[in-house]
This record gives structure tokens, C-alpha cells and sequence, in this order.
């Protein structure tokens, strides 16, 4: 299946977050529907995971098929919005860049112009990997402001010993297309076929490198990112979660793949339990992994998504 960079983006808007120098680059797919926005993960932004193609079909492709209006955004020091000044010189000794409540103010920056757009209507928010905790913080802070929420993957708190201080990491690390495939495939059982749509990022790895304008200048090349969300993770996974999921209010579906090392039954035990939400669900995708965007999978990630905005029961 051919993959492409090219998305159907009908409309990018860069937003300059209030009281700073830092633009944020906004995407939209148009729709009459209720609007939603998708809040990406750790290491790569939204035109390599809701808007990136295969068989010419992407998940904002998908959800807006659905009637949805979709929206997707790139977190400072990702893909096509601003760069902080910090990640232009060594990163050790600086704090990492790009924590949770950071985040959580840029995800209210990208609703509040939806909302602006569209007379106040809530916004429902799908948010994978570390994006949940963003999206769980700022869904925390306002209620009014989300509609329904999916959780795609989410890291939840764990008890675990041994992990570096998170402040102690710096303020970014660069990722090369060998780090993302290693990642993309440990968690496959060794038995199994690949279960990527493109085994062997032969397109979407180059697309990741363009990604970032320095990456073709370091060697190996490599996408220089922020810390912030590596950090997050590490302090949940040392018992500090970045948000209280006893405050999100939302309606909330946590979707998972079976072999998601990250979010495993007993972590969406968990935070199922400690969600404020009187509505929720935990939807399994099948032969699936913590990427399943990518995935073949992706069919059953989709469905539930887009079941779960719609209303309906997953």
C-alpha cells in the first residue's frame, strides 16, 4: 500500500500563542459536524499520524468521512510550528522542553480558536500516547470546552523504580528513522508478520526527517525534539501523572492495541477506575501495538473513534 505526505489539508492557519513569540500550525479537514481535534503523541506531529496517508487514505480522511469538522495540530518544537530558542543549543542542563501544563495551554490556544470558529461549540479531542496527558490536563481545567474524548494509548501512572529524575534529561534528544522503526516493531510478537502498513518506513521515514529542516544536516540525520514529553512519561511511570483523571469529566473511551506494552490491561484498569467520567469504555483493537495508527489495525482504531464521537456504544 503507497504511502503519501501529501494531505488533503484544506486550510492551515499558524496561531500565535497569547503573550509569546510562539506560533502554533494548525490543520483542518472541513466538516459539518461537530469538530474535533487530534492532539499527537511524543516524538512526531500531526501530518505523520492523523493526516498521513496510505492507499490514499488518512484518519482525518477517515473521520471526516464520518462528517466530522477535524482539526490537528503540531506542538512547539514539532513539525511546522515555532522552535524554542533552547533547542538551538546543547540541551544538557536545561530543563526538558514542552511539560504537560505547557502543553495543556497550547491544546486550550488551538479549542479556543476552534470554538471561535464555530459559535462555542465544544470540541471533542482524540489524543494519543503522551498527548492524553495534555489533553487530560486541559480537559480537567474545562469541562465546558470538550465534548467527548478518546484516549488512543494513553500512559497512566505506574509505581516503577530505578528511572532517571525526569528534569535531569535535558532539554531535547534527537530521533532518527532506526529509533522510530525499533519502536514501531518491539512490541510485535517475533512470531508474527509485521503488522506496520510500511514495514519498513521506506516513505513515512524520510517524511519524518522533513519533518524537521536540521535533520538532513546531522549524522546519521535525525529530528530534534523536546523533552518535555519523555520527562512526562517518565515521572508517570515513577507515580506522578501529569493530571488528575478523577477532574476529566468528559464522556471517555480508552482504545488500545492488544500488544500496547504501554497502556496494558491493568493500566486501563486503572485509569478507567480513576476517571471522573460516568461514561467510559475500553476498546481492545486486535493484533495491534501502541502505534496502530500505522498499523493495519488502524481499521478497528478508527471505527471505535469514530463510534465513540458519534455517540454510539463502543
Amino acid at each position: 500500500m503507497r504511502a503519501s505526505f501529501e494531505t488533503p489539508i484544506s486550510d492551515e492557519v499558524h496561531l500565535t500563542l497569547p503573550g509569546s513569540d510562539d506560533t502554533l500550525l494548525l490543520r483542518h479537514w472541513p466538516g459539518a459536524g461537530d469538530p474535533v481535534l487530534y492532539v499527537h503523541g511524543a516524538t512526531f506531529p500531526s501530518a505523520l499520524s492523523v493526516g498521513y496517508r496510505f492507499g490514499g487514505r488518512s484518519w482525518a480522511d477517515d473521520l471526516n468521512a464520518c462528517g466530522f469538522d477535524v482539526w490537528g495540530f503540531d506542538f512547539i518544537g514539532f513539525g511546522g510550528s515555532s522552535r524554542p530558542r533552547q533547542m538551538s543549543v546543547p540541551a544538557s542542563g536545561i530543563a526538558p522542553l514542552g511539560r504537560a501544563p505547557d502543553a495543556a495551554i497550547q491544546v486550550g490556544a488551538v479549542v479556543d480558536h476552534i470554538r471561535r470558529t464555530r459559535a462555542g461549540t465544544p470540541v471533542h479531542i482524540v489524543a494519543h500516547s503522551w498527548g492524553t496527558m495534555a489533553a487530560g490536563r486541559f480537559a480537567a481545567d474545562r469541562p465546558d470546552a470538550v465534548g467527548r474524548l478518546v484516549l488512543f494509548g494513553p500512559i497512566v501512572r505506574r509505581e516503577l523504580g530505578g528511572l532517571p529524575l525526569p528534569e535531569s534529561i535535558g532539554a531535547w534528544r534527537e530521533v532518527t528513522i532506526a529509533d522510530q522503526l525499533k519502536r514501531f516493531v518491539e512490541d510485535v510478537p517475533p512470531s508474527h508478520p509485521p503488522v506496520l502498513i510500511e514495514p519498513d518506513l521506506a516513505e513515512w521515514g524520510p517524511a519524518y526527517l522533513a519533518s524537521d529542516a536540521g535533520a538532513a544536516g546531522r549524522n546519521p540525520p535525525a529530528v530534534r525534539i523536546p523533552n518535555g514529553p519523555q520527562a512526562d512519561i517518565i515521572a508517570a511511570m515513577s507515580g506522578q501523572l501529569a493530571y488528575d483523571p478523577r477532574r476529566v469529566q468528559a464522556p471517555t473511551l480508552i482504545v488500545r492495541g492488544e500488544w500496547d506494552n504501554l497502556c496494558q490491561d491493568a493500566d486501563a484498569a486503572w485509569l478507567t477506575h480513576a476517571l471522573g467520567a460516568s461514561e467510559t469504555a475500553d476498546v481492545v483493537v486486535p493484533r495491534a501495538t501502541h502505534l496502530m495508527h500505522l498499523e493495519h489495525g488502524r481499521e478497528g482504531l478508527f471505527a471505535a473513534t469514530a463510534g465513540w464521537l458519534a455517540g454510539s456504544a463502543s
